[in-house]
Parts: structure tokens; sequence; C-alpha cells
């Protein structure tokens, strides 16, 4: 995929070659480590990829928002008096949430032709949700020189997702999307949104991103749920502590309330963020550090939570995690991402990718029936403009 092919796809689409278009992308993100602390105010520790989403567009002189895809075979052409509807469970709902997130910010949309071409894989927890929504708004911001800084058009990919969407996400995803730097991973706070680009020099090693290739959808996922418990515990641990989030306790002070949490199903959810929190400070120093042992250890130690405490995994990501776990060479494997399906990420020494790719593939089509897909993850940049 390039942007000439994509734009040769537009104009067989939408016509009238010799009018101007811009062309944007977006990448998906992968998390290192720190699954499910977004939302509870905690630290992550994503980065973007170089892969995402592109979208080409131009203004029309049409009251029509006309919106298409490669990937599927869905389009829709939206009257500007009805932005505002929600159009069943389709993908263009996540640039819709976006023009309703932004029409309050100054924007007053025209006719725009919109073509997206993503090669992320679908519903693989790569944040192709966050791509669309981060591109759509990047575009609109630059179409409409609306001049909104890069932090806000980060708050309105996530309002999307919650508000019109449906998805009660934390702003990770949106972040890494707009905020990525080539070969840098981003050390987040998700309740200041304080941060820090740190380099991400693996020396001798890479990450490996592999595709259960299950499919998974977060609306209609056990996602919700779990924000849900979270709530659950913040609201009985207030009763001994006053906290806003599950992240504002370290595993001492949660230790010394927990037996104020009736539900045990509760108590896990919330032992799992809490020490997940602390897994993320303790990786980045030990990545800044050069000790990669120490960073896969801690990736581990986060599967193994998300499995036992949350509870995300199943079958084909534990499947994923431990067949990787027995190739030499892999010093840390877990799944990265929502869960209920989706993708692992695994440090991999480079002399053991072959065989990593080779063993670990054959073990989970045996044990599942399903194919794996394998992507050596490369760290990209941003959301941006890219041509016109």
């Amino acid at each position: 995929m390039d942007p000439e092919t994509i734009k040769k796809e537009f104009f067989e689409r939408f016509y009238r070659p010799h009018e101007e278009v811009r062309i944007y992308f977006s990448p998906g993100r992968v998390n290192l480590i720190g699954e499910h602390t977004d939302y509870n105010g905690g630290y992550v520790f994503p980065c973007a990829l170089s892969y995402g989403t592109y979208l080409v567009c131009r203004k029309t002189a049409e009251p029509l928002i006309k919106m298409a895809t490669t990937n599927f075979d869905f389009t829709a052409e939206i009257t500007l008096d009805r932005l505002h509807d929600k159009i069943g469970d389709e993908w263009v709902n996540y640039p819709l949430g976006v023009f309703n997130e932004m029409i309050p910010r100054g924007l007053n949309p025209g006719g725009l032709e919109m073509l997206f071409s993503g090669n992320i894989p679908n519903k693989s927890g790569l944040s192709s949700s966050a791509s669309i929504e981060l591109v759509t708004a990047v575009a609109l911001n630059d179409l409409y020189s609306l001049h909104l800084d890069r932090v806000e058009l980060v708050k309105i990919g996530q309002a999307a997702e919650n508000n019109f969407v449906g998805v009660n996400c934390g702003i990770m995803d949106q972040f890494a999307v707009a905020m990525g730097k080539k070969d840098r991973a981003i050390f987040l706070k998700c309740d200041t949104l304080d941060y820090e680009l740190v380099p991400v020099e693996l020396d001798g090693y890479k990450l490996i991103i592999t595709n259960t290739n299950k499919s998974r959808g977060l609306s209609d996922s056990k996602y919700n749920e779990r924000v849900s418990e979270c709530l659950e515990a913040v609201a009985e641990l207030s009763q001994g502590t006053p906290i806003d989030n599950l992240a504002e306790l370290s595993s001492r002070e949660f230790n010394e309330y927990r037996h104020l949490i009736t539900n045990p199903v509760v108590l896990k959810r919330a032992r799992h963020v809490i020490f997940e929190n602390e897994r993320v400070i303790l990786a980045v120093q030990a990545l800044k550090k050069g000790e990669l042992e120490v960073f896969g250890e801690l990736m581990n130690a986060s599967h193994d939570s998300l499995k036992n405490d949350y509870e995300v995994t199943g079958t084909e990501l534990d499947t994923l995690v431990e067949e990787g776990r027995k190739i030499p060479g892999v010093i840390g494997s877990r799944m990265t991402g929502a869960g209920f399906g989706g993708c692992t990420v695994s440090l991999v020494k480079e002399s053991s990718i072959n065989e990593f790719i080779e063993n670990v593939g054959e073990a989970y089509l045996k044990k599942t029936g399903i194919k794996a897909d394998f992507y050596v993850a490369e760290i990209g940049d941003g959301a941006a403009r890219i041509q016109g």
C-alpha cells in the first residue's frame, strides 16, 4: 500500500482527477506494557507503528459527506444535517464520532469525499479505531484551519469512541496514534497526560507482533464490564482512602485497604491494575538502563496478571504466549491491547525470529485450528498530512 495507489483508487471512485486532494496518514499502535491501566488513571507505555490508516479527501460543493474504504464494501453518503445519526455498527461511526466532537469546537463542515484505506489487521487490538479517529481529526483540523492543538485532537478521538461508538476506552490509543515518534515509546500518565518519549534501543532484539486472527469487538466484549468493575473497586476503597482512580494507590496502600473490597472478582481486577501500573514504571526504568531481561520478565508478569486476575486473555492469546516463551531467545511475551483476541507482543532475539515464527505458528495452528500472522514491529511517527 502506498499513497499513489490509494489516490488512484480515490479517483476511480469519485472521479475528477484534475481536482486537488490531500492525503493523511495515522498509525496503529502497540502497547509494550501497561494494559487496562489507562482508564484507571495509570501509566502506559505504547508506541506508534509504521502501518496504519491512509485518508484521501477533498472538499466538494455538494451538501454531502461521502465515505468509502478499500477495506470493506460498506459506503455512506450522509447529508450535513444527519451527521449526528449513528449508522448501525458500521465502520463509518468512528469518523462520524469525530465530526460530532469537532462541530462544537468550531467545525462547520461542507461537502467532502473521503476514502480510507488501512493496513492494520482488522480487530487485531492494534488500534485501528483510534487510527481512523485521529486521521479524521487531523484531516478536518487541517482542511478547515481549526488550529486545534494535538492534545485536543487526542481528546476528540477518545470522546468520539466513548460518546458516539459506545466504548468506554481510555486515552492511550488515541494519544499514541497522535503523539508517536519514530523509534520512541511513550511513557504516559493517563490522568494528567504528562509524558516522556523514551528511546527504544533493543540491542540485538526485535519486537514481534503475533495476531491471533480471532475476531474481536470491544463494544460487544467484556471491556465495558471491566471498566465498571474498576469503578466498583474505587467506590469501596474510597471508604478507607479517598481516590478517584485505582492507579492512585501503590501496591502497599492497596494491601492496606484491600479488605474493603467485598467482591472477590472485583478484588482481582483492582489487584491487576495497581500492580500493572507499578510494572510499567519498573519496565521503563529497565529499558533506560538497557536491562532487557528485566523488561522481558515484567512483560511476562503482565500477561500472567491479565490472564489470572483480569481474565481478558483466552485460549488463543495464552497459546501464543506459552508457545512463544518456549523458544530460546524469547525473553518476554504478553498480550497487547484490550484482550479477548487480538495480538501478542514478544521480545525476541534477532537470531531466533525465524524459529519463533515457524514453531509458534505451527503449534498455534495445531492447538487452535487458526493460522497466526507475524509482524516485525517498526516504530513510526504519529498522525499527519503526508501529501497535498
